[in-house]
């Protein structure tokens, strides 16, 4: 069986599903760059990006699904899971096989399983969107670490810039590596370059704005208020806010 390999991107996937009509090879697997590994008996084909390529694929898919069940499909390609890549190239052969309301038979493995994993993306999505805590620097900007399970920075582009278009702001996957900026006007694609050594798993504060301790003071004060000791129900509260956003969470520094 030959290995289909692409360059981790969207646009490089959808060139795969373009150059396996164009070749087909029958049956094969499907790799990113990231999680592929040789093997012995079979063949390797490395499929070149191609924008026009993957216009293509993406416009054909477009026409033939909603506009929920083409989301469903680019948030499971989101979820990075290299069995979801699989799963992602079965629904769309089976999209363009020209049967009638494809999206909707569950009964289709493939169907099925690009609409759960959708929902799991679209739930990190709202975590992420619930959870995010900015820190405001020296120079005026807002930084926020994140560590989601799935890479659904994609996602947050449009929320963020709606609600905070009055700052700028960076929010940075310190899993991933890479970040979104925004700078009044715009939104960039970033990464940073962190000096030698550091912890990207619990990484050093960035130096704050003098009024940034006491407004996260002030903050800890309102929750520590708030909180009843009696009526506390950890199980509850960590069903609620799971403890892997705890870390960049100023106010857990209260419950502790």
């Amino acid at each position: 069986m030959e290995i289909y390999v692409f360059d981790d991107t969207f646009e490089g996937f959808l060139t795969l599903i373009f150059d396996w009509y164009n070749r087909k090879p029958g049956s094969i697997t499907v790799s990113s760059t990231k999680q592929y590994h040789p093997q012995a008996f079979s063949q390797t084909y490395f499929v070149v990006t191609d924008s026009e390529k993957a216009t293509r694929v993406a416009t054909g898919l477009r026409k033939r699904l909603s506009k929920e069940a083409w989301r469903a499909l680019y948030c499971t390609f989101l979820s990075e899971r290299p069995e979801g890549y699989e799963h992602l190239f079965g629904f769309a052969v089976y999209v363009f096989s020209g049967i009638v309301q494809a999206e909707s038979n569950y009964g289709n493995e493939h169907v099925l399983f690009v609409h759960q994993m959708a929902r799991k993306v679209e739930r990190e999505k709202h975590h992420m969107e619930a959870f995010i805590r900015f820190q405001q620097t020296q120079d005026g900007m807002y930084y926020a670490p994140i560590e989601p399970k799935y890479n659904v920075l994609p996602l947050l582009a449009g929320h963020f810039r709606d609600r905070y278009a009055d700052q700028a702001w960076v929010i940075y996957d310190h899993v991933r590596r890479y970040g979104l900026y925004y700078d009044l006007h715009s939104l960039q694609l970033i990464t940073l370059d962190f000096q030698q050594g550091t912890n990207l798993e619990t990484p050093a504060r960035i130096s704050e704005d003098h009024h940034e301790e006491m407004y996260q003071l002030l903050w800890k004060d309102y929750f520590r208020s708030t909180n009843i000791p009696a009526r506390r129900n950890l199980k509850l509260h960590v069903r609620n806010l799971p403890r892997r956003f705890w870390k960049y969470l100023t106010e857990k520094q209260v419950f502790d």
